[in-house]
């Protein structure tokens, strides 16, 4: 997933089709000069649906589709024949994507499982046609109905990376080398701030082929959920995350502090995501010798799991992935 083909944010204009005319129409033939009504609705317009595709990692495909518009329905037709439906128009989406009014940001849906669909802007109603209209005291209606103009709005889709375990730390924490290591994930590693701009998923095979999905995600500056560094654009993937594991380097001023920082960080942003699963790891460990790390830990802060690893050396990794395994399946 590299940077230039990572879209997580799209805007467009959703137009959905208008409803078909009813038909006004009097049967007529070679033996009835003047036969009843038999003028049929006209067909519904197009529909605009979100559907889910499990295959879809990025909003990438929609980046320039500014427009989408469904067809709209056919007009109704003599001897009470309905006129065809407009084409829907089906957006697919990759599992996570919220979609959003663009003008009062009210949350329409959330697309979450594959093949998942939700009619994100309804085509309008064909209009009836005059035999509808038709009773025993009105016989031959000389009327039927318009079809519902369809519906035009602006639409904003997010992604939300779905994962089991997301990273949190600062830049330069080692987030994406600990994702390298424990995964076939490939991100990009330097040693300089936001090397990492956009998300990466890898998948960590644990033990008698268990596994789960973790999510190296942009590092956090001071002031992110105000917009500052990268901002909000990582802070709404954690929102996904089962469990948050804050990685603190151990060369880190002050480790307890760091911490602080970071969880002050999400509850800005966020208040809920404090009642998520938290674990902490202490990386580039390999730079400790045993009596430094005793002194560290007493740094550390007591009111989460922690664990020393180096994804240089592999130093505690396995200890790390058991504690992320049972965390994620305790009760």
């Amino acid at each position: 997933m590299s940077a230039p083909n990572f879209i997580d944010y799209v805007k467009f204009n959703s137009r959905s089709g208008s409803g078909g005319a009813g038909c006004l129409h009097f049967h007529r033939d070679k033996l009835t000069a003047k036969g009843g009504p038999d003028g049929g609705d006209g067909g519904r317009g197009g529909h605009i649906i979100l559907k889910g595709n499990s295959q879809l990692w990025t909003l990438l495909h929609l980046k320039y589709r500014k427009h989408v518009i469904a067809a709209s329905g056919k007009a109704g037709e003599e001897q009470n024949r309905t006129g065809a439906d407009g084409k829907d128009e089906i957006i697919e989406v990759p599992l996570g994507t919220v979609a959003k009014q663009a003008e009062t940001g009210e949350i329409l849906c959330e697309i979450n499982e594959d093949g998942q669909e939700y009619i994100l802007t309804p085509g309008g109603r064909g209009g009836k046609g005059n035999m509808f209209f038709a009773t025993s005291t009105r016989q031959a209606p000389q009327f039927a109905q318009p079809g519902e103009p369809g519906i035009e709005e602006w639409i904003i889709l997010e992604l939300k990376l779905l994962a089991d375990v997301g990273l949190v730390g600062f830049p330069n924490a080692g987030k994406s080398t600990l994702l390298s290591v424990v995964s076939a994930a490939k991100p990009k590693i330097a040693d300089y701030a936001f090397t990492t701009l956009t998300p990466n998923l890898g998948v960590v095979h644990y033990r008698d082929d268990r596994s789960f999905v973790m999510a190296d995600i942009p590092g956090i500056i001071e002031g992110a959920s105000e917009g500052k560094g990268l901002g909000i654009r990582f802070l709404r993937h954690i929102e996904r995350n089962s469990l948050l594991l804050f990685l603190i380097p151990a060369d880190a001023k002050d480790i307890k502090q760091e911490y602080e920082i970071l969880l002050n960080e999400l509850r800005q942003y966020n208040p809920e995501l404090l009642d998520k699963k938290r674990l902490l790891a202490i990386s580039k460990s390999d730079m400790l010798d045993s009596e430094l790390k005793e002194e560290m830990k007493r740094e550390v802060p007591t009111d989460i799991p922690s664990v020393f690893i180096s994804a240089i050396t592999n130093q505690g990794i396995q200890e790390l992935k058991d504690v992320i395994w049972r965390h994620l399946h305790q009760g």
